[in-house]
């Protein structure tokens, strides 16, 4: 089974599935359910999921359920943004009111703060690791994508985005994956550039939530529908979600697994 038909597949499962082990399908297997109150997640390469409580704990398990690190500090710069642990060795936590980045190392010990604003960056509202493990980041002040070092230093840049665009986009996540950054504003759609700057296409997809990019497979969801869309196939896939799934606070896959999110803790599915 191709990874979108397994991203496709196993979310619509879940979402017809009970909370009970999925014992109808071969295909797919629950694993585990981390309990708890959590307000948001994410997951690295390896397997580790990383979740803040609603009590602004973030805490990291392993794939086998235990528990390996709690970050206290979490609201020490104010409301987290996001967490970006695409390196599991350096976890990047973004505080977009005071221009922040914590990087954390696998432990969740503090490494370094980046403060944007010494750069003269003031208003981001996403980054991600980088291919070559530097930031991406859009710096909506010059309408620029921005690659920056451990300490903050500007490696490269786009051109300014206002001689291309008539409405530069806002984006709210950035995703870099297998050779492109891929740039999502719910308001105006992606907007997919290379390494060297040159924007690629734009794909007017809107209001998409849990966004994500896999080998060239694009999925996010609505409060009623499931999207999947292959590049270049100019074929959007929509699955209707029934109402039993409208509780679920975030969703994800990567790994071989699909992650659940609810208000009782993070429901973890293997996918074959």
């Amino acid at each position: 089974m191709n990874n979108l038909k397994k991203i496709v597949f196993s979310f619509y499962f879940l979402m017809i599935a009970s909370s009970a082990i999925a014992q109808t399908d071969s295909s797919i297997t629950y694993i585990k359910t981390i309990p708890g109150d959590y307000k948001y997640f994410t997951v690295d390469n390896l397997g580790d999921e990383y979740l803040v409580t609603v009590n602004d704990q973030l805490k990291k398990f392993k794939a086998d359920g235990d528990s390996i690190g709690i970050f206290n500090d979490v609201k020490k710069f104010g409301t987290l943004t996001t967490i970006d642990a695409t390196n599991p060795l350096r976890i990047l936590l973004y505080y977009e009111d005071f221009a922040s980045i914590v990087v954390l190392d696998r432990f969740l010990n503090v490494l370094t703060t980046i403060n944007l604003r010494q750069q003269n960056i003031f208003k981001v509202r996403a980054i991600t690791t980088s291919y070559d493990n530097n930031i991406w980041l859009y710096d909506e002040g010059d309408s620029k994508v921005k690659k920056i070092d451990i300490n903050g230093n500007v490696l490269s840049e786009t051109v300014d985005l206002r001689i291309i665009f008539d409405s530069v986009p806002s984006p709210v996540k950035i995703i870099d994956k297998d050779g492109f950054i891929y740039l999502y504003d719910p308001h105006k759609g992606f907007y997919i550039f290379d390494y060297y700057g040159g924007l690629k296409n734009s794909i007017p997809f809107l209001q998409w939530k849990n966004t994500e990019v896999i080998k060239g497979n694009m999925y996010g969801f609505s409060d009623s529908l499931l999207y999947a869309y292959k590049l270049g196939s100019l074929n959007l896939l929509q699955y209707p979600l029934p109402l039993s799934f409208s509780n679920a606070i975030q969703i994800k896959a990567g790994n071989n697994m699909a992650y659940v999110l609810k208000k009782d803790g993070l429901h973890v599915f293997s996918v074959k």
